[in-house]
């Protein structure tokens, strides 16, 4: 399975780079912008968590995934107000609770009680096997009991927090997109014609196929229009911590990393890790 992965990132590289040299030659379209050649950087650790030998029951992996948009619904309330029509984060993850189909009496219950609920939210910097680096997005009402939580479970599992974590990633807005037998040649294609910085050839929690446009911030409304113009058929936009400078683990250290993060999602004032983790050749 892992091999496959390897070998699909490959071939990936490959068309990249000939779809973006081809484009850039041809007088037509040499004002594109340059598509990103790197699959290797990831947003998260869902792109190679096919390594894992721990297998989470589905029913547990929900209830899990309501608690943790629950608590971002928690957070996007208390930054930027109840009203998704003034809050564009919030707007944004009530539209990705529609799309899991979460709970309508959750939903509200979350933006109800999110003033209610103390605490505040922290993003905890932090190295783990191999020399990777992690974003531990924490909510929580007592901020040094979290400290001591994540950092033994950083501990235990050949990590440690650390300053300075945070320069290996850049805040980048995603377009979620349902793949719907688009081929990675023609990915490649919507996302220049689009105006995305790269396109990623992701799963989601239930292992369906999916396309991950990123680009910049103030662009990510556009490049979602520009796709549903295209016929592409976006189900999700928001905001991510992207990797641009990937560590390379070997079998070992990936499966110690994915042990890692089961620790850390499983830690209640966990609400997301990001890593910049990548298979070795």
């Amino acid at each position: 399975m892992l091999g496959d992965m390897i070998l699909r990132a490959f071939r990936l590289t490959a068309r990249v780079s000939a779809v973006v040299q081809s484009r850039c030659q041809c007088p037509a379209v040499h004002s594109c912008r340059a598509l990103h050649s790197s699959p290797a950087f990831w947003a998260g650790h869902n792109k190679w968590s096919k390594v894992k030998d721990i297998k989470i029951p589905k029913d547990a992996a929900r209830a899990r995934m309501i608690g943790k948009y629950t608590m971002m619904i928690r957070i996007a309330v208390r930054e930027g107000g109840a009203n998704p029509e003034f809050n564009i984060a919030l707007a944004q993850l009530l539209e990705q609770c529609r799309n899991k189909n979460l709970p309508k009496a959750t939903i509200e219950g979350a933006i109800k009680g999110a003033k209610l609920k103390p605490g505040a939210q922290y993003i905890y910097e932090a190295t783990g096997p191999g020399g990777c680096m992690l974003l531990i997005e924490v909510l929580t009402d007592n901020n040094t009991r979290s400290h001591q939580d994540i950092k033994r479970i950083m501990v235990k599992h050949g990590g440690a927090l650390c300053e300075g974590a945070r320069r290996n990633f850049d805040r980048k807005g995603i377009v979620a997109a349902t793949r719907d037998g688009i081929s990675s040649e023609k990915a490649l294609e919507l996302a220049i014609e689009a105006g995305a910085e790269d396109v990623q050839e992701m799963e989601d929690e239930e292992e369906k196929p999916i396309l991950q446009f990123i680009c910049d911030i103030t662009s990510m409304k556009a490049v979602r229009s520009a796709l549903e113009d295209l016929g592409v058929h976006t189900f999700s936009a928001g905001l991510e911590f992207v990797s641009h400078t990937p560590s390379l683990l070997n079998q070992t250290q990936l499966e110690t990393a994915s042990s890692l993060l089961e620790a850390l999602n499983d830690c209640p004032d966990v609400v997301r890790v990001w890593d910049n983790i990548h298979a070795q050749t």
